[in-house]
């Protein structure tokens, strides 16, 4: 249950919005793709800590991705948000249910 990461030199927390550039390998060629969104939940110690980052996509869909912390194919690691309220939980899976709108 860990509420928080270091990525070189650089510490995240649960609940903060996050931009992971990763390097995608398409047959001979590479490239490097954005993946921006929540972290909801740190698991694994050690080198085996990974991170869950949920984003909401066209029409309502909402992607999530798991990323190891040690992976050579992420490139970097960019805080783009802090919460806009303390966080007390280790997961944020409440963040999945669908909210009514309020008027």
């Amino acid at each position: 249950m860990a509420l928080k990461f270091t990525h070189k030199d650089i510490e995240f927390n649960i609940g903060e919005t996050v931009k992971v550039n990763c390097i995608i390998k398409e047959k001979d060629k590479e490239r490097t793709q954005a993946f921006d969104g929540i972290i909801m939940a740190i698991t694994g110690r050690g080198t085996n800590l990974t991170f869950l980052v949920s984003k909401k996509a066209a029409d309502g869909v909402t992607v999530e991705r798991i990323f190891p912390v040690n992976s050579p194919w992420i490139e970097s690691i960019k805080k783009v948000r802090s919460p806009k309220r303390k966080v007390r939980r280790s997961k944020l899976y409440f963040l999945r249910e669908e909210r009514a709108r309020s008027l």
